[in-house]
């Protein structure tokens, strides 16, 4: 089935509104901070209020959320070993931190229900390798078996890390994703959920660890800490107001973002919930229109999954990708594949077989969602998609 005159169904869209540009437009010519303010400051705030966690820091890009996350582990001393396991379906910046820090990283295959951390493998490796972390990914909003997990965190005393990227507003039993771990990062790219251009977040319950991310932030000073941990270092360390301002107590990054962005932020955040429900709402249409294939991930009994594009998994992937570009609808492999099969992984650590997740990368891709897409568009693209399959 291909369509003679080709309509266009990009994979995602940008999330910020006209009206949004315009908004922006009118601050920006009150002559505003446009650098890190006030403004990050009640982004911070009101993120915290709807995900519902005690902390959020603002920085650059959900990449810089993952590399903050690794390194104030690094430094927080809480690492009992350098093994730390890695979901195989993920992005590279999930991985690369552990690699950049000198850690160990170790390969988990994904669940065929979930597309997360596979419940069998990971309790294998745990009893292989007692890692000291483990960091998963909610992939394409579909949450991970997280009783499992957190059992698994607890019985084991392992640092858990959540890259929910791709799940923002996904529930696991009434929770969001995102709020089971010790820290948990989000990407504020154009086409994911919501959008500050570039951007990215982390959330946490633990001070110490949030004070700690915000000095790594930004060089490693104390500049933006709260006043009583700012004295508390200058009378540690002999440091008088003067010269604090130049005084690094960590060797830091500098990722932060903007007011700019943190403005947009707060614009986006007033639809967060509106993206949400309506990326569900395509996903489950998309689950009842098109018909079975080889592997169908479903939203599991006690999930709500905020999905950012929709999986299929089929043997038929080659011939399914020709026909949708003919027929004007994007797609993408199902993420990264397998973390195992590209080269920066297997020239470092050889190959490594993994049965699901090796199937996802030869035979997974993703077909478009967002929150503006229309129940005729999503029929069209699963009517393209069954001619296929």
């Amino acid at each position: 089935m291909a369509s003679a005159n080709p309509v266009n169904i990009p994979l995602v869209k940008d999330t910020i509104s006209r009206e949004e540009i315009i908004a922006l437009s009118d601050w920006l010519r009150s002559f505003p901070r446009l650098t890190k303010g006030d403004l990050t400051l009640e982004f911070e705030k009101k993120w915290s209020e709807w995900q519902g966690c005690k902390y959020s820091v603002f920085v650059n890009s959900g990449s810089s959320a993952n590399l903050l996350m690794f390194y104030a582990l690094l430094l927080s001393g809480r690492l009992k070993n350098k093994n730390i396991i890695v979901p195989a379906v993920s992005w590279v910046t999930t991985v690369a931190p552990a690699i950049q820090f000198g850690l160990d990283p170790i390969v988990c295959d994904c669940d065929p229900e979930t597309l997360g951390l596979d419940i069998a493998h990971l309790g294998k490796l745990v009893d292989e390798h007692d890692p000291a972390a483990i960091i998963l990914v909610h992939v394409l909003g579909f949450p991970n078996k997280m009783d499992e997990i957190a059992a698994i965190c607890k019985d084991r005393d392992i640092i858990l890390l959540e890259d929910s990227c791709e799940s923002l507003g996904s529930l696991y039993k009434g929770v969001k994703t995102g709020n089971f771990g010790s820290m948990s990062s989000f990407s504020l790219y154009f086409g994911h959920h919501l959008s500050t251009i570039e951007g990215g977040m982390i959330c946490t319950d633990d001070g110490e660890l949030r004070d700690l991310l915000i000095s790594l932030r930004s060089h490693g000073w104390d500049r933006d800490l709260p006043p009583a941990r700012q004295s508390e270092l200058r009378s540690r360390y002999g440091i008088d107001d003067f010269r604090a301002l130049y005084t690094f107590y960590h060797p830091g990054f500098n990722v932060r973002s903007t007011d700019l962005q943190a403005f947009l932020g707060l614009e986006q955040l007033k639809k967060a919930d509106t993206v949400v429900e309506n990326r569900n709402g395509n996903f489950l249409a998309y689950d009842s229109t098109i018909k079975n294939f080889q592997y169908k991930v479903r939203q599991a009994e006690g999930t709500l999954v905020s999905n950012f594009c929709y999986p299929l998994i089929t043997e038929k992937r080659d011939e399914l990708v020709a026909e949708l570009a003919r027929a004007g609808v994007d797609s993408r492999p199902l993420v990264c594949g397998s973390i195992a099969r590209h080269p920066f992984w297997y020239e470092r650590y050889g190959r490594t077989e993994l049965p699901f997740a090796d199937i996802v990368h030869d035979h997974g891709m993703y077909i478009p969602n967002n929150h503006e897409m229309t129940s005729a568009e999503i029929e069209y693209v699963a009517n393209v998609v069954n001619s296929v399959l």
